[in-house]
């Protein structure tokens, strides 16, 4: 078709200008900080680990300080697991972002009345630990806990009240943020704080014996993803690396099995069904008392299912300077990854 009428020419000419700029205009890339967790209660990096950290130019580290959990007997909230110093030293630029692991019990069981003394203890706690272990440069202050619409009061509560207690220069404060707590924001409600880290794992029922993986499942993540647009404050990212083995005994949940490798499982008392083992005959492994009818759920940190989780959220997050964590650092869980599927997940999010 020619269109023979400068009028119409001169409209067209704009019309396709238009298009030409909305098809080549492409969205600003985002600028990612890089970081892993350290979850155990000795602080000392492992040569392995630093050789990591130094080839993958992370230059934060999420450090767990200590969990806060319910003392029945004297019905207050205590600080158990405290990590404990080694005279260990991180080199030279190393951002230290503390954490602190409260137990949704914790929240359900205090006094209101008893939440400012908490702040307060739990702030004390953290400079105390910052300052035998030497931490410096803190970059903010998180919080880990799986609050409930019950909860919810009392944990924001707490919040406010650490951000009223901290003394010094003043630094963000974020929380932890579940799928659940996404999906039903309305109920959940959003914690007082400067931003969150969105955990993309333990996804799945842990207990339900149908379930695949709990640790994290793409399709699974999918139906959690309809409010992150919307969450009104910025939002970190975190990804899984580690695995473990559930244990069912007469199809319920009996607990969870940490250190066993793969190859423990041998055809002598297990039979496979892709992920899951049944154990055959009763058998003592490394501790474990197992028993015939068993199953034994085999959960991993697959990367095809780390990638494709991170695509979704790619395509809704808001956020364009987040802050990618992988969990945890630990040599032995590295020793599964190689340095370019690490570098894959931080690359994930564009």
């Amino acid at each position: 078709m020619r269109y023979n009428s400068p009028f119409i020419r001169l409209l067209i000419i704009p019309a396709m200008m238009v298009c030409i700029t909305s098809c080549t205009e492409k969205k600003e890339p985002r600028n990612i900080e890089r970081s892993f967790y350290y979850w155990k209660t000795t602080f000392r990096l492992s040569a392995s680990e630093q050789e990591r950290l130094d080839s993958l130019h992370v230059n934060t580290l999420c450090i767990k300080f200590f969990d806060v959990v319910w003392d029945e007997q004297s019905r207050v909230a205590k600080p158990v697991a405290k990590l404990q110093t080694t005279g260990y030293k991180l080199r030279s630029g190393m951002l230290i972002i503390p954490t602190v692991f409260i137990t949704n019990e914790c929240m359900q069981r205090i006094d209101p009345a008893q939440i400012g003394e908490l702040a307060g203890n739990i702030c004390s706690l953290t400079r105390d630990i910052m300052n035998s272990d030497g931490f410096s440069s803190i970059a903010e202050l998180q919080f880990d806990c799986d609050w409930s619409v019950s909860t919810k009061d009392n944990y924001f509560l707490l919040l406010e009240r650490i951000r009223s207690a901290w003394k010094g220069p003043k630094i963000p404060i974020s929380a932890t943020i579940r799928l659940h707590q996404v999906k039903f924001m309305a109920r959940s409600g959003i914690p007082p704080v400067d931003k969150g880290l969105l955990m993309c794992y333990n996804m799945g029922n842990l207990r339900n014996p149908a379930t695949k993986n709990s640790i994290i499942e793409a399709e699974e993540l999918k139906k959690y993803m309809g409010n992150l647009p919307g969450y009104p404050i910025p939002l970190d990212v975190a990804f899984p690396l580690f695995d473990w083995k559930v244990l069912f005994r007469n199809n319920s949940y009996t607990g969870l099995i940490q250190g066993l490798p793969d190859s423990i499982f041998s055809t002598a008392f297990a039979k496979q069904n892709g992920n899951r083992f049944e154990i055959i005959k009763d058998t003592l492994l490394q501790g474990y008392e197992l028993r015939k009818g068993d199953i034994i759920r085999n959960e991993k940190s697959d990367l095809t299912e780390i990638l494709a989780a991170a695509d979704e959220v790619n395509k809704r997050l808001k956020n364009n300077r987040p802050r990618v964590s992988l969990y945890h650092l630990d040599s032995v869980i590295l020793n599964k990854y190689s340095l370019h599927e690490l570098e894959s997940i931080y690359r994930c999010l564009r």
